[in-house]
């Protein structure tokens, strides 16, 4: 990458967003809005600048920036999201029809949910990322989907405002963290047995109800049993068939939890044809019984409601 060089250390102002000095006590813990809400202004020219105490991501969705991130300088077509750490100095040159968005978070909004979730979120920020998002459609539309969720809410706030700001803003980064995540694990897998395992993800969606074997989903990807087994061995961890069970018994429980069928009523929805069977291989894989386990989420839903303050 070409660099550039930066002015000195004093001379790059610092911002809560651009060309605003402060960050208002009472200011959300995130921000959204749109590429061009700040860059028309300035014609299409965002000058270098660090941000104090707030992480930013460029949603790029059309278009092309001209990035300086420390002292290099990329240029980059969307669609591209752009990780941007608080004392990274960082500017932008944005083409005329450049669209999308820049969410701002607290580091307080950030720390709090790396607290709950590992490093799940604070390792977008490391160091700067341009996660490519053209080859993930579906992830992409997701994202998509959740900013215009989130600048919508940002203009119109109702009860709730923070909360949604805050739960949008984290799908956001998990939606993002994903997308990181399986890129590395295409990378270290090769793309082509990547995009294998992720097609015979798809079928055992499409068919766990069904109960297909390992050899119906081979013949389905057109490969032997042999290599859909050390495909998923090799990616997951686990064979094609452990695979299938889990997907089976984690529909299993969600029934348990949410509907009210009896146990050899899911176990016929689940295509089991004997429900002490279907109990058996419950225990074996879930570690209790259906109705124990029934019982068990029945009563931790009862003392989550009895915590409640009454009206």
């Amino acid at each position: 990458m070409p660099s550039a060089p930066l002015p000195p250390a004093a001379a790059i102002p610092q911002f809560a967003l651009y060309g605003e000095l402060t960050w208002g006590a009472d200011a959300e813990g995130v921000h959204i809005e749109l590429i061009e809400t700040r860059s028309r202004v300035h014609d299409w020219h965002i000058g270098t600048h660090t941000h104090a105490g707030l992480f930013q991501v460029l949603f790029l969705f059309g278009g092309q920036v001209r990035a300086t991130l420390g002292d290099a300088v990329v240029e980059l077509d969307g669609p591209i999201a752009l990780t941007i750490h608080p004392s990274l100095v960082h500017g932008f040159e944005f083409s005329e029809e450049a669209y999308g968005y820049v969410l701002t978070i607290d580091q307080n909004l950030l720390f709090a949910a790396a607290g709950q979730d590992g490093n799940l979120f604070t390792s977008l920020f490391v160091e700067p990322l341009a996660i490519g998002l053209g080859p993930v459609a579906e992830a992409r539309e997701r994202i998509e989907t959740l900013l215009r969720n989130l600048i919508l809410e940002a203009t119109w706030p109702r009860q709730g405002h923070t909360l949604m700001l805050d739960w949008l803003a984290r799908c956001i980064l998990l939606m993002l963290a994903r997308v990181q995540a399986e890129r590395h694990i295409a990378e270290r897998t090769g793309r082509n047995d990547f995009e294998l395992f992720s097609r015979f993800r798809t079928e055992v969606e499409r068919h766990y109800k069904e109960q297909w074997r390992v050899p119906q989903y081979a013949e389905r990807l057109r490969i032997p049993p042999v290599r859909l087994n050390r495909l998923c061995l090799k990616i997951a961890g686990k064979s094609a068939f452990e695979i299938t069970q889990e997907r089976l018994m984690l529909e299993a429980c969600r029934k348990l939890t949410y509907v009210s069928a009896s146990v050899a009523g899911i176990a016929y929805e689940l295509g089991f044809q004997d429900p002490a069977y279907f109990s058996r291989l419950f225990k074996k894989l879930v570690g209790a019984t259906p109705k124990e386990f029934r019982q068990r989420t029945q009563a931790s839903e009862t003392l989550e409601h009895g915590k409640e303050t009454p009206i």
